[in-house]
């Protein structure tokens, strides 16, 4: 999608701090970090939120959630939360899937 930042991101056209990339998707970190350890993981193809996972799409989605695991273990973290908001009340900012890995400080609950 042309103007969708994450697409931007994802093709090099905007630079970020790179946590992790292959052919499928690329962590970075946060701009805006929340927490003392705050990356992104985003798929490079572009799917606005897990309202569009499909049959199709579920085996890269299967991906992001193991190089999450792989990412957590290399930076040492044994305890962190994964976030993805869907739609703009929920606080989906920017519509291209995205999950949020946050470590480094205690996290509350209910989140919000």
């Amino acid at each position: 999608m042309s103007n969708c930042l994450f697409c931007k991101i994802a093709a090099g056209e905007i630079p970020s701090s790179k946590v992790f990339e292959d052919d499928q998707c690329l962590a970075f970190f946060d701009i805006d970090p929340q927490a003392p350890t705050h990356f992104l993981v985003i798929p490079k193809e572009h799917i606005g939120s897990v309202a569009e996972v499909n049959a199709d799409n579920a085996g890269l989605v299967a991906h992001i959630f193991q190089v999450i695991a792989q990412e957590t273990k290399r930076l040492g973290l044994d305890s962190y939360r994964v976030v993805s908001n869907i739609g703009e009340q929920a606080g989906q900012s920017v519509p291209h899937l995205h999950f949020h890995v946050l470590a480094g400080r205690d996290m509350t609950w209910p989140p919000g």
